[in-house]
């Protein structure tokens, strides 16, 4: 938490000197080192990226609710490589859709915690989003996410959920909703 206040205080802190010198990018002046002030400046912004900026797929989002400590992570997403029973069109009258999964991890530090499949959605630059399947076959990829389990400390569940998505188009990124973090992690997903 107090991590997260100073992010977001040297980055208030940044826009307001940014805006104070018109809005361009700072005037570069030489230090003692001989660096000049808008590298240093550059640097110091990689340093420390946004904690509300989506995550590259496989890196964690750790928080803490009522005690317990939780790393969430999407790891992956595929869409049209594997074939279930029935077409997502089969299963829900469509025209156009595909499966797809997501392959996630939770690891519990301390505490006790329940988790579930329904807290991750796919978003669109569209604006759609998209919730898990809630169709349960033998031939679901494996490991499967569990639709509702409980995870003991310092253990972990990993597995995937499956979606039913368009076949034509692409999820931008991977939402955790759950409402336990101060905000929803989101990890972006590469094009194909």
């Amino acid at each position: 938490m107090r991590t997260r206040t100073r992010t977001v205080t040297v980055a208030l802190l940044l826009t307001a000197v940014t805006a104070c010198t018109g809005g361009g990018a700072p005037a570069e002046s030489t230090t003692k080192s001989g660096t000049t002030r808008a590298a240093e400046e550059s640097t110091a912004a990689k340093a420390d990226p946004d904690p509300k900026a989506p995550r590259a797929l496989g890196t964690p989002f750790s928080f803490t609710t009522d005690g317990s400590t939780m790393a969430m992570t999407a790891l992956r997403y595929e869409q049209g490589t594997f074939h279930l029973r029935r077409s997502a069109d089969e299963e829900f009258g469509t025209t156009g859709f595909t499966w797809a999964a997501v392959e996630i991890r939770a690891c519990l530090k301390n505490g006790f915690a329940v988790v579930t499949r329904n807290s991750w959605v796919l978003a669109y630059a569209d604006g759609a989003r998209i919730k898990p399947s809630r169709v349960t076959y033998d031939d679901l990829p494996r490991p499967e996410y569990p639709l509702m389990g409980t995870v003991k400390a310092g253990s972990c569940v990993r597995g995937k959920t499956v979606f039913a998505v368009p076949a034509k188009k692409r999820p931008v990124r991977v939402l955790y909703t759950s409402t336990a973090p101060e905000a929803p992690a989101e990890w972006s997903v590469p094009k194909a």
